[in-house]
C-alpha cells in the first residue's frame, strides 16, 4: 500500500492528482489524507484527515510515502525507516504562501530513502519506475541512494 499526505493545512490537489492518475494504470492500493479539498480522486481511497492513530496506521502499513515538502512528513517517514518521495508545494501556484518547500525538497535531493520530484510528470515517471521494480540500479540514479530496507524490499519484489 503508498500512502500519500499533504498535511493538515493546505490540499495539495496537483500531487494527489497525479498519483490519482498513476493509480488508474496501474492498479495500486493507495490511500491518501488529502487535506481540505472539494475534489473527489477516482483511483484511491481518501480522507481529509486523519486521527493521529489512524495516521500511524497508514504510515507503518505503507510500503512508499509519498508527501508534500514538509518536514513533518519528512521526519516521520525517517522515524519509520519508510521510503518517501517528496514533491515541494509552489506558492506561485497558490499551492503556499511562500517557496521554503523548494528549499526543503533541495536539501534533501541526496538524502538517503528520501526522493524528490519536482512536477507531475517526475512523480508518475518515478512511479512506474518504482512500481515495476526492475532494475535496482535504476531506482537508486533516479533517488539518489537507497536505504537498505527499500533495497531489501524491492529484492522481495524481484525474487517472488
Amino acid at each position: 500500500m503508498i500512502f500519500v499526505t499533504v498535511g493538515t493545512q493546505l490540499a495539495f490537489d496537483r500531487m494527489v492528482g497525479a498519483v490519482d492518475n498513476w493509480a488508474a494504470i496501474s492498479g495500486d492500493d493507495v490511500f491518501a489524507q488529502v487535506g481540505p479539498t472539494d475534489i473527489h480522486f477516482n483511483h484511491i481511497r481518501q480522507s481529509t484527515f486523519l486521527e493521529p492513530k489512524d495516521f500511524d496506521h497508514y504510515f507503518n502499513a505503507a510500503s512508499l510515502v509519498i508527501a508534500h515538502a514538509g518536514m513533518g512528513s519528512i521526519l516521520t517517514a525517517m522515524s519509520y525507516g519508510k521510503q518517501i518521495i517528496i514533491m515541494p508545494r509552489k506558492a506561485d501556484l497558490g499551492e503556499h504562501r511562500n517557496d521554503h518547500q523548494l528549499a526543503t525538497a533541495r536539501s534533501f535531493v541526496a538524502h538517503a530513502g528520501v526522493s524528490v520530484v519536482w512536477d507531475e510528470d517526475e512523480l508518475i515517471a518515478l512511479l512506474h519506475r518504482i512500481d515495476r521494480a526492475a532494475i535496482e540500479q535504476d531506482l537508486v540514479q533516479i533517488s539518489g541512494t537507497a536505504p537498505e530496507p527499500f533495497i531489501r524490499k524491492l529484492r522481495e519484489l524481484i525474487n517472488s
